[in-house]
């Protein structure tokens, strides 16, 4: 076994064009290293639908040129296959691209600027024109420069909000693909996933695959200002823009562009975090770059607590790495740090009601009737009776942007992971730039009207219930924790949660009419009057870019008057608690 191990390795050295990643294999071979080869050599890193997503190193079980060449190539492959044309409504600002035109976008990870280079340099070598973006720049620009210049796809070299010794491929494509018209710029999908991974499995080796060293373009940064005077238009003309903002970038690549949006839009300059102002692979200051981790935002709060009491922040804004997700925290003088973070349900809530009381639901040509909001099923369902009331459509999808861009006549779509898409016709994808605007213009119309952003969610509790979430999630180092507990809550579904009858267990994964197959589980409780709870509604499922189990709840209470607020809150803060403890028990994590 061993020595088949070594065999592997020395095969996979022979075709590694990187001299970093082929010493550090050379190193782990002299060194006998088994349990790390092995590791390294489990299997392949499967492509899906969310591209690839993996620790930095050599092998074929890591992010690495390797990889990353194997991978543009089948997906060069794919496009070549497909025979794409630019669609015939793509209008692209520069001009009429030839057949086959691939944007690359990439943030300041980790290898993400040579990953990109490798990608032009092989959808050069198949035949494929490749313009690589100026510089790393948000993931929202890469979707924008799919539609703006009428590329067949587009890659984006990011890993995201994962630790700093990850990196990723995430993948899109455009009109000219068969089966996406009208829906250009979003992420791939079943069965494109499948024919793209078979593609990649065919590639001979690296050594096979043509990458000439020149031939690619580099945009100008003509694209990032069409970005920008799009960005502009999601916010309503004349509306008020004085709103004092403390922002971070958690030291990824949102600072520029966000800033540059937010003077373009005539709102005041935002308080950068000084700390997180820069883009830093290693992310220093922070365990882990996502926003909805503890202690990530601890630097911006002491920012905003530092700033003069004439002069105190309205919000704080902070963006993930590569600034498709968007975070808000409001004044809490209550909370030890002084501020309060909004969950992704309370602002993706926030921004459907804003859209609906200032008529721009239907933006883009549709009428309000005729554009539909949607969120993903673990989500809260608060969108829903928020659409209900306003006379708007509503759907629901699997977790993922992937899935809501494909949503016919979307106008809105938001997921409770801090995503949220305010301009589907621009950025068919989610969008931290333009989401921070929308939220900057709603609290500043607020701010105007002497009200706050936690004052309009206590009027949407009021409007339609109290619709309070939470999550269990739990962060693994072995995967088979994950399918045990899966295993289990299949075997033995549990048949009450906090004292709350499940009254229907649903397996995911069988699929059904509305949803495709998906790994996870659903779970709906019945209320009643003597719990003061409504419904209530679990998801279980494993998460797909981190080795984590990802349980979403949501309880709903009415809510009869403003006084009888923080009772309910108090109610719904107990159920919740309950059902974390008891779906904790029955999952044997």
């Amino acid at each position: 076994m061993q020595h088949e191990l070594i065999a592997q390795a020395r095969d996979w050295l022979s075709d590694d064009p990187d001299p970093d990643t082929r010493q550090e294999l050379t190193d782990l071979i002299e060194a006998g290293a088994g349990d790390e080869l092995a590791a390294r050599f489990a299997g392949t890193l499967q492509f899906g639908t969310a591209g690839l997503r993996a620790e930095l190193g050599a092998g074929p079980m890591r992010m690495n040129r390797a990889v990353v060449i194997r991978a543009a190539a089948g997906l060069a492959s794919y496009l070549n296959r497909q025979r794409p044309r630019p669609a015939q409504d793509a209008q692209p600002a520069g001009g009429q691209p030839g057949p086959g035109l691939v944007v690359i976008g990439y943030d300041a990870r980790h290898r993400s600027a040579d990953f990109a280079r490798d990608t032009a340099a092989v959808m050069v070598g198949a035949g494929l024109r490749a313009v690589l973006l100026p510089r790393p720049l948000p993931t929202p620009v890469l979707a924008f420069a799919i539609r703006h210049l009428g590329a067949v796809a587009g890659v984006e070299v990011t890993a995201s909000h994962n630790p700093p010794r990850d990196n990723g491929y995430k993948v899109y494509l455009g009109d000219g693909v068969a089966g996406t018209a009208s829906r250009g710029g979003s992420q791939i999908v079943p069965p494109a996933d499948a024919e793209i991974a078979a593609e990649i499995a065919a590639v001979a080796g690296v050594h096979a695959v043509p990458r000439p060293d020149t031939g690619w373009e580099i945009a100008g940064e003509e694209v990032v200002e069409a970005y920008l005077e799009r960005a502009a238009s999601v916010l309503t003309e004349g509306s008020p823009r004085a709103v004092r903002v403390v922002y971070t970038p958690l030291h990824g690549v949102g600072r520029q562009t966000l800033t540059a949006a937010f003077a373009r839009a005539g709102f005041p300059a935002p308080t950068v975090v000084a700390e997180q102002a820069e883009p830093d692979p290693d992310f220093p200051t922070v365990a882990f770059p996502n926003p909805e981790e503890p202690g990530a935002m601890d630097l911006a709060f002491a920012t905003a607590r530092a700033t003069a009491a004439d002069a105190a922040p309205d919000l704080v804004i902070a963006n993930d790495p590569d600034a498709d997700r968007c975070a808000v925290a409001v004044p809490a003088p209550e909370e030890p740090a002084g501020w309060r973070m909004l969950r992704g349900d309370e602002v993706g809530a926030l921004l459907a009601a804003h859209l609906v009381r200032t008529g721009r639901a239907g933006q883009g040509g549709q009428s309000a009737t005729d554009a539909t909001f949607a969120t993903t099923i673990v989500s809260s369902s608060l969108l829903s009776r928020i659409a209900a009331t306003a006379g708007v459509p509503y759907a629901e999808t699997l977790t993922g942007f992937k899935w809501l861009a494909r949503v016919d006549g979307v106008r809105y779509a938001y997921e409770e992971a801090l995503g949220y898409c305010v301009d589907p016709a621009g950025v068919r994808d989610k969008d931290g730039i333009t989401a921070a605007l929308l939220v900057a213009e709603l609290a500043a119309g607020l701010r105007a009207e002497g009200r706050t952003l936690v004052e309009l969610l206590d009027e949407l509790a009021l409007a339609h219930g109290l619709h309070a979430t939470d999550q269990l999630s739990v962060r693994v180092q072995d995967l088979s924790v994950i399918a045990t507990a899966m295993e289990r809550l299949r075997a033995q579904p549990p048949t009450d949660l906090a004292g709350l009858p499940v009254t229907s267990a649903q397996d995911l994964s069988q699929g059904s009419e509305a949803l495709p197959p998906t790994d996870g589980l659903r779970y709906h409780l019945a209320g009643g009057a003597d719990s003061g709870v409504e419904t209530a509604r679990v998801i279980v499922r494993p998460s797909g870019t981190e080795p984590k189990l990802k349980c979403y709840l949501e309880v709903v209470l009415p809510v009869a008057a403003p006084d009888a607020l923080p009772a309910a809150r108090a109610r719904a803060r107990e159920v919740l608690a309950a059902v974390k403890r008891d779906l904790a028990a029955a999952a044997g994590i």
